[in-house]
Order: structure tokens, then C-alpha cells, then sequence
């Protein structure tokens, strides 16, 4: 297939796990990027022929040998690099300059003040001001490569910001890509857009056309299997493929009995009502439920649910003459937490069951269109492919389903219990007008027994734990900020509509240092 004719910035990733955001706020700007781990950056650099290079944060010291490089044919060739922290750090230690390990951490906010005026500022920052960054870094700049200029300091980051304007080189210990940095964004886009000279031409209608070539090409004239799980992410790939290869896709939903209320029943509808698409639904309570009993791992609770999708998929495909492909919605978030996505060195939080819970033996090939996209770009995407947005906009739901939302061993009464309690709490979210204002809201049942007194007599229940949150990628996310008396509503509603349960909590962690689901 040609690759694309947009004007392109690659992205050598050293390992961060913000890397994708980077990634996130290029593509904000209409600008079609790629991210490659640093061993593969020479190749992908004479392939991609980028406008422009940024070179990622990472968790390694410049000052050991055996740290990340970039390739030096990408300061030779002329094209604009602007590094971020690690970035920063190997630029000026490849260049000439001199970096120092230890004793010069920052971590979280921190103050700058600009000394010198540049592009990369251009309507955004002024000479004289200080302004809020977050920094998270071990190691620091102390001599600059020739040609470089100081343009900003902090405390403990005398080159916080360096630039050597006549090779259009730039350089911030800080991280402009994360939410905390305030105006950050606004650096990537006088980057991307003013300083490397991209046209922004790359949208989700310019995605759509290369995604169905690109499956096209991979596919053939082979048929496709695409497991739906629920969630608004395969669903779009489904339809996406479809729109590629037409009646090649099959599509299969797999009610594992670890759905939500009511959910096998939209789903079917929605494919059927509004697709033209042929859909298998698999009742697989049983042979899921069996397989889980017992068990209380949250890893393993994945890779048993990951095995038997594949092992049921499988199945189908003999059953529709022998598939050669399996279609999933997996997306950047599920990678990068399971595996590096580029297999660079960034580090493993969990495994996904699309992902690091697949098993080694599989006898199909992987479609994986929307695997370089986030949440807020699928919908995007659902949109373009004329989805209803009532299920465009559906909160994320994981395909292990509810057995993540029950830590300790699954049974059927409590999964009974538990859907009941999350859709007396979905409710409640409608009824307050807040659920298109939440990322992502579920209730999870947790394996405590609490006494309580109901009438006249005493209760030992389950404790039900309300989750909310806000994000914009699902990488990172806050909790929602309910009010008391919404709090004291639904807690009121599960007790008494819910046999079984007879205490309500409500999660107050954020993402970092938690993660969104429990398990």
C-alpha cells in the first residue's frame, strides 16, 4: 500500500509511558504521526521521510553507556527535532553537551521563567514571565552542544527550554505533552505546525480511507471474524471492516455472563436493526463461568477469559469455513499498558485481554484497525462511520466484563448482585444529566461482608464501591467530583433496590496511582 501523502512527524520513543500523548497532541493539530521505539528510528526515519522528529521521554539515564541514542543521521539531515526530557537529555549528551545523573530531581509542578524569545513560544509564552510545568526527571542538562541557547530555567533545570534556532533544534526538560503542563499543547503545535511546517491535512475521514486500504491489503480475499465485546471500540471496527471487505466479516458476540444488564440485547439489536452484517451470538455463560471458578487472580481471571475468546472464536471460524483472520478493537491505552506498543522499553502495568492475555498458541492472524487510536479518536471515527451516538458515546466497557469488577472469586449470585447495583448507579447518572460529562462509571462489588441493620433486623451484606472518573485518553483520570446529596441517592437506591448489599463507598483515587478499574 502507498503510504500516506501527509505531511508526517515521527515520534522515537525512549520508553515513556506518556509517549502516546505525544502522539495524541500532534494529531490534535491534524498532523499524521507514527511512534517508533528508538532501535527502529534510522529505518523508520528513511521510510517516513518526517517534516519532523520528536524524541520521547524516557526512564533511563543518558549517562549510562548502554542508554537510548537516536540515530545521528537524524540531527545530519537538516529536519527539525525537538526533544522532551529524556528527549532533551540524549540531544545535547549526542551533540556535544554534558549531562549529570542524580541529585537534580524534579518531579510534579514546577515554575519556569522565559529569558529569551523563540517560535516555539509564539503566542503562548513572553520573556520575563514564569509559568507552571510538570517535570519528572532524575538527571539534567549542564552544558549545552555548540549553537544552543538558554531560552528558559526552573530551580533545578538551568536549560528547562534550549533551542539552536539555526538548525531549528529545541529542547524542554519538561513534559508540554501531559495536562499538567498548561498551554503544552500550544509548544507541540509551534512545532509541529510553524516550526517542522506541517499542513495538518490528516483527519479522521483521511484515517478512514487509508485504515479500509490498509485492511484491504492485509486481508485479501480472506474472511474475517470480529469478536464484539459490548464496547463502542469493536463495534467501530466492525463496521470499518465491513466497509473494507464487505461480506468477508462475520461478526461474533460472546456473551460470556459477564455482561452488563440488558447488554447482549443492545448489541444484537444495534447489528442487526442498523447493519446489514452477519453476527453469530454465542451463549457462553456456562463454559466462562466454569472456567473462572475459583479463581481470584486478577491476571489470571484475564488470561482464562483472553484464552477461551480466542478458543470460542476459533470455533466459529471452522464453523463458517475456516477464517483466516480475528478483528479486534484494541487500542492504544490497552497496548501500551500490556506491551510496549513498539516494543521499546516502556514498563508492563497489566495485561489487557486482547493483548497480554492472548494465548501463544492462536491459529488466526490479528486485524487490529484501530490500534494506534485513542477513545476520544474512535468516537470520532464511530461518527464518520455514521454509528448512532447514543452508542458512539457509551462509557468504555472491558471485555473481561464484570469479572474485573468483582475482585475475588465470580459467582453467579454475585454478578447477579453486582449487575443490578451498576445499573441502579447508570441511572442515576442519566436522571443527574452528568453521563456525558463522565469518562467512565461503574459499580464494583467488593468481597467484604459488613453488618448493617434493615427494619427490624441485621443484615451481613456485600459493600458496593462506586466508580467515576474524568479523562481524556484514558491514560490518566480523576475522579468525577459528585456531589453528597447525588452520592447519598444512589448509595440510598442500591440499598434498598439491591438484595445483598447493605453499604455503599465511593472511589476517590485517581489515575495515577490507581488504575481506573480495580482489577
Amino acid at each position: 500500500m502507498t503510504e500516506p501523502s501527509h505531511d508526517k512527524i515521527l515520534i522515537v520513543d525512549f520508553g515513556s509511558q506518556v509517549t502516546q500523548l505525544i502522539a495524541r497532541r500532534v494529531r490534535e493539530e491534524g498532523v499524521y504521526c507514527e511512534i517508533v521505539p528508538f532501535q527502529k528510528a534510522a529505518e523508520a526515519f528513511r521510510e517516513l521521510k518526517p517534516k519532523g522528529v520528536i524524541l520521547s521521554g524516557g526512564p533511563e539515564s543518558v549517562t549510562l553507556e548502554t542508554s537510548p541514542r537516536a540515530p545521528q543521521e537524524i540531527f545530519a539531515s537538516g529536519t527539525p527535532v525537538f526533544g522532551i526530557c529524556y528527549g532533551q537529555q540524549a540531544m545535547a549528551a549526542q551533540l556535544g553537551g554534558e549531562v549529570e545523573g542524580g541529585h537534580h530531581a524534579e518531579f510534579g509542578r514546577a515554575e519556569i521563567e522565559i529569558m529569551a524569545d523563540s517560535p516555539l513560544f509564539r503566542g503562548v509564552w513572553h520573556v520575563g514571565r514564569k509559568y507552571p510545568v510538570w517535570m519528572s526527571h532524575g538527571d539534567r542538562v549542564t552544558k549545552l552542544p555548540d549553537g544552543f541557547e538558554p531560552l528558559a530555567f526552573s530551580e533545578n533545570a538551568p536549560f528547562a527550554v534550549v533551542a539552536d534556532e539555526a538548525r531549528k533544534f529545541y529542547a524542554v526538560q519538561f513534559h508540554p505533552e501531559v495536562a499538567h503542563t498548561p498551554q503544552g499543547e500550544l509548544l507541540i503545535r509551534n512545532f509541529v505546525r510553524d516550526i517542522a511546517g506541517c499542513s495538518g491535512d490528516w483527519t479522521m475521514a483521511a484515517f478512514r480511507e487509508e485504515a479500509i486500504g490498509r485492511i484491504r491489503e492485509q486481508v485479501g480475499t480472506g474472511r474475517v471474524i470480529c469478536g464484539l465485546s459490548g464496547g463502542v471500540d469493536s463495534a467501530v471496527a466492525a463496521v470499518l471492516i465491513h466497509e473494507a471487505i464487505g461480506e468477508q466479516l462475520t461478526c461474533v458476540f460472546v456473551d460470556h455472563g459477564l455482561l452488563r444488564q440488558g447488554e447482549a440485547e443492545e448489541v444484537v439489536g444495534l447489528f442487526r436493526d442498523h447493519y446489514n452484517i452477519p453476527l453469530v451470538h454465542v451463549r457462553a455463560e456456562e463454559t466462562f463461568l466454569k472456567a473462572l471458578e475459583g479463581v481470584t487472580d486478577p491476571e489470571a481471571k484475564r488470561k482464562t477469559i483472553g484464552r477461551l475468546f480466542i478458543e470460542t472464536f476459533e470455533a466459529e471460524a471452522k464453523k463458517i469455513g475456516g477464517a483466516e483472520f480475528l478483528a479486534q478493537g484494541t487500542l492504544y491505552p490497552d497496548v501500551i499498558e500490556s506491551v510496549s506498543f513498539t516494543g521499546g522499553p516502556s514498563v508492563t502495568i497489566k495485561s489487557h485481554h486482547n493483548v497480554g492475555g492472548l494465548p501463544e498458541r492462536m491459529n488466526m492472524k490479528l486485524v487490529e484497525p484501530l490500534r494506534e487510536l485513542f477513545k476520544d479518536e474512535v468516537r470520532a471515527l464511530g461518527r464518520e462511520l455514521g454509528l448512532p451516538d447514543a452508542f458512539v458515546g457509551r462509557h468504555p466497557f472491558p471485555g473481561p466484563g464484570l469479572a474485573i469488577r468483582c475482585p475475588g472469586e465470580i459467582t453467579r449470585e454475585k454478578l447477579e448482585i453486582l449487575r443490578k447495583a451498576d445499573a441502579v448507579y447508570l441511572d442515576e447518572i442519566r436522571r443527574a444529566g452528568l453521563y456525558d460529562q463522565i469518562w467512565q462509571a461503574f459499580a464494583v462489588l467488593l468481597p467484604v461482608r459488613t453488618v448493617g441493620v434493615m427494619g427490624d433486623g441485621r443484615t451481613y451484606d456485600y459493600v458496593c464501591a462506586l466508580r467515576a472518573v474524568t479523562s481524556v485518553d484514558g491514560m490518566t483520570a480523576d475522579f468525577f467530583p459528585f456531589d453528597m446529596a447525588f452520592l447519598g441517592r444512589a448509595a440510598n437506591r442500591i440499598v434498598n433496590e439491591v438484595k445483598g448489599i447493605n453499604r455503599v463507598t465511593y472511589d476517590v483515587t485517581s489515575k495515577p496511582p490507581g488504575t481506573i478499574e480495580w482489577e
